[in-house]
């Protein structure tokens, strides 16, 4: 059977399109980090994770779940599988029993060492050097700002 619609002119050719570009060069970088990311024994939701504990230690799993835009039910199962490789810990807070702040163990502070050529890594494996990834993270955040401005004024 013959489809009735033809896109002759290449109006919506996938090629073309921002979205598939999007969606595929960040498969092509999830694949990148989880080749680079093979020596820490991590995944990158974990390394991501790691990444704000080396910012700073002892946050909560809440602000986790809000910087890495996870719900709740998904940054407690990452951060228990951390502390099961040894490289955190959970400690519920005193005030309020319901709080936990996970705190980096010796062994998640001595990996932030091996974690400072991830960046090196990834940069050779897309090409880019330093002040085009800036320039890319910006402009992508940009895009995320608008897209958020975009759906408060669409759900009104």
């Amino acid at each position: 059977m013959q489809a009735d619609v033809t896109d002759k002119d290449g109006k919506l050719r996938v090629d073309q399109q921002f979205c598939f570009a999007l969606y595929s060069a960040s498969r092509a970088v999830t694949k990148a980090y989880s080749i680079l990311l093979e020596e820490l024994g991590v995944t990158y939701p974990q390394y991501a994770a790691l990444m704000l504990l080396w910012e700073q230690d002892g946050i909560l799993i809440s602000d986790i779940a809000t910087s890495l835009e996870l719900d709740g039910g998904t940054a407690t199962p990452l951060v228990q599988r951390l502390e099961k490789l040894g490289l955190v810990a959970r400690v519920r807070c005193d005030e309020d029993e319901r709080r936990v702040r996970v705190f980096l163990t010796d062994e998640g502070k001595a990996l932030f060492y091996k974690a400072l050529e991830i960046p090196h890594g990834l940069g050779e494996a897309t090409g880019l050097d330093g002040p085009t990834a800036h320039r890319i993270v910006d402009e992508m955040q940009d895009i995320k700002a608008n897209i958020a401005d975009w759906l408060s004024e669409t759900r009104k």
